[in-house]
């Protein structure tokens, strides 16, 4: 190999071990995106949040109707 050859050579490798840091970083800290990343997280994290709330009440009206529907049969049974 000549010194052309051999600066060729560590030239890649060099690339290569950057580009595996680069991607192990990344991988390792996904929460550090940047700006717009953050933003889109805490928007997600609000829908869901209201979307559990929602899903509370519609629990609560359908456990209130079972019971009431069930009240309102034992009231006509007693007739």
């Amino acid at each position: 190999m000549n010194s052309g050859e051999l600066m060729v050579v560590l030239i890649v490798a060099i690339v290569m071990i950057a580009s595996i840091v680069k991607h192990r970083t990344k991988v390792q800290h996904p929460a550090d995106g940047n700006g717009e990343t953050r933003v889109e997280n805490q928007r997600l994290r609000e829908e869901v949040q209201e979307l559990k709330e929602r899903l509370k009440v519609l629990e609560r009206i359908t456990v209130d109707k079972e019971n009431s529907l069930a009240k309102e049969i034992e009231s006509l049974r007693d007739r």
